[in-house]
């Protein structure tokens, strides 16, 4: 409905921000993550929105990234996931650290978000890990633009190397920094590149 407000900070606090368009004061419900790295009082800003209507509200949800949206409506699918408990999550982790802990079945890092117990974060990553993939972070994407592979094959071999070091416990970033510090040949397959990763991780 709403696709993005840009405007001006007029007000704001932990949960909510009030962005002046000019004629119109938008009230946006945001995460304490996204009201820390807003500009201050009277900076132009542009969000990113959700509209959730309801029979008693019409309430607008602001992101100062489409990344950040895209992983709030997948939270949202999730049974007993309301965008409050969206916005508690996404208070707590990034989008990438949220996908990296669904990759590698973390519930303990999403149940550190307010209100969110373990069952809850166990259904997160039941009902996400299918619908979340390596390729949409956006560490990942910066990784693959730096790189030059030989070919499909090595591209998914480091794919494949960079989940297995998650898989060990690693964090996204530093798995996808130990990978893309290996030295891929044409001839490398998975378990050669993990060894080598492996490496730079000490």
């Amino acid at each position: 409905m709403i696709a993005f407000v840009k405007g001006f900070i007029e007000d704001i606090s932990e949960e909510n921000v009030v962005i002046d368009t000019g004629n119109i004061g938008y009230n946006l419900k945001i995460s304490t993550g996204t009201a820390a790295r807003l500009p201050g009082i009277g900076a132009e800003v542009k969000l990113y929105t959700y509209t959730c209507v309801r029979e008693d509200s019409f309430s607008l949800f602001g992101f100062l990234s489409r990344d950040d949206l895209e992983i709030f409506k997948k939270l949202i699918t999730v049974n007993g996931i309301g965008p409050k408990g969206g916005l508690a999550i996404l208070s707590v982790m990034t989008a990438d650290s949220l996908r990296f802990a669904i990759i590698s079945g973390d519930a303990v890092s999403i149940a550190k978000a307010p209100g969110i117990g373990k069952k809850t974060a166990e259904r997160v990553i039941l009902d996400l890990k299918d619908k979340i993939s390596l390729e949409d972070t956006l560490v990942h994407r910066e990784m693959q633009a730096e790189l030059h592979p030989f070919g499909q094959a090595q591209s998914h071999a480091q794919n494949e190397a960079v989940e297995a070091l998650v898989a060990l416990g690693y964090s996204g970033q530093d798995a996808l920094q130990a990978v893309k510090g290996v030295m891929i040949t044409e001839d490398m397959d998975v378990e050669t590149i993990l060894k080598l990763a492996l490496k730079n991780m000490f």
